[in-house]
């Protein structure tokens, strides 16, 4: 996949809402990048995190403007596909968003369309997208059984059953990060705690990592950030690490078990033939994939029974959502190709 920018054929737009940013591309039929830009997730004021309707205004207008930047220069598009964090119903509304601060209840689709017209507009769950993206054009190719994990802010999963990413009787299928793996755990922005993704994501490993610092296990990581253990963030572990720290190798290790308890608990469920890794953590790349594969192989159910299911990174990085998206949405309009 290449990027440029110019006329040509038609794009589909596809945007990805995360939790730090907003990122978009204008996708050509071909599975092209012709454009693509990012925004700051905003946050706006406090009053406004606890008011969906106030939040899906900043979201929307987000979106809106990340249009307007995506479309400078090419022909009208022919859909806006966006993924959104957590559990996005079939009439694009975002039911349920813990990682998204007062986002739960927004109408993404309504709002959106208001501000575009008449684009049609089509709203996943970014990790069904990030799924579909990798399916079509990265590591999942060929895939029958499969899933795609993205480990982020927080912890999503798309899944793929007899080659199509499945989105459930909802479209709440695989909310894997709100599976509970130990129920004394912290307290989870879900309302529950101890949920897998409290200990595998990107805020599961900065919870590590200070847990290690304030035990003594990284003194040259606290040495580099001033002295503070409550100011270690998982950032600084990826990077020690590079450097052959062995306290940030160690949290990477115990950061691998985590992830591996959660996809052995995928597998036991969808008896997936390959898995694929995404998200922020997963730029990481064998520093996460070894103690995870490690780990894995002694916790998935029946190892010496069970064909090896092969685990291994994303191939299309922080595009893949928004990829997705674009393609979700052109094929909602003219049918898959």
């Amino acid at each position: 996949m290449t990027e440029h920018r110019g006329s040509g054929p038609r794009a589909t737009l596809g945007i990805d809402i995360g939790g730090t940013k907003v990122f978009g591309v204008a996708l050509d039929p071909d599975g092209r990048i012709l454009a693509e830009a990012r925004l700051a997730t905003p946050n706006g004021e406090r009053a406004s995190l606890l008011d969906p309707e106030r939040r899906g205004d900043q979201v929307a207008d987000a979106v809106a403007d990340l249009v307007r930047q995506l479309c400078s220069g090419l022909e009208p598009p022919v859909a806006l596909g966006i993924g959104a964090p957590g559990m996005v119903d079939r009439h694009g509304v975002l039911c349920f968003a813990p990682n998204l601060p007062g986002a739960s209840g927004v109408d993404v689709q309504g709002l959106v369309s208001g501000r575009l017209g008449g684009m049609a507009i089509v709203v996943e769950n970014d990790a069904n997208c990030a799924a579909l993206a990798e399916l079509t054009f990265g590591a999942l190719q060929g895939a029958g059984e499969a899933a795609m994990i993205t480990l982020g802010t927080g912890i999503g999963a798309g899944l793929v059953v007899g080659g199509q990413v499945h989105l459930g009787s909802n479209g709440f299928a695989g909310e894997v990060g709100h599976m509970i793996v130990d129920p004394a755990g912290p307290p989870c922005p879900c309302g529950r705690r101890g949920c897998w993704e409290r200990f595998a994501s990107g805020a599961g490993l900065g919870r590590l990592a200070r847990e290690a610092a304030q035990a003594g296990r990284l003194p040259r990581v606290v040495a580099a950030v001033g002295g503070d253990p409550e100011s270690v963030h998982g950032e600084d572990i990826t990077t020690a690490a590079r450097h052959g720290d062995p306290g940030a190798l160690g949290v990477l290790e115990e950061l691998g078990w985590w992830v591996a308890l959660g996809l052995a608990n995928v597998v036991a469920v969808v008896d997936p033939e390959r898995i694929v890794l995404g998200g922020g953590l997963a730029e990481a790349g064998e520093l996460l994939l070894g103690p995870t594969r490690r780990a894995f192989a002694e916790l998935v159910e029946g190892p010496g029974a069970r064909p090896p299911v092969a685990l291994a990174a994303a191939t299309l990085g922080e595009r893949a959502g928004a990829v997705g998206a674009a393609l979700a949405a052109r094929w909602a309009v003219e049918g898959p190709r």
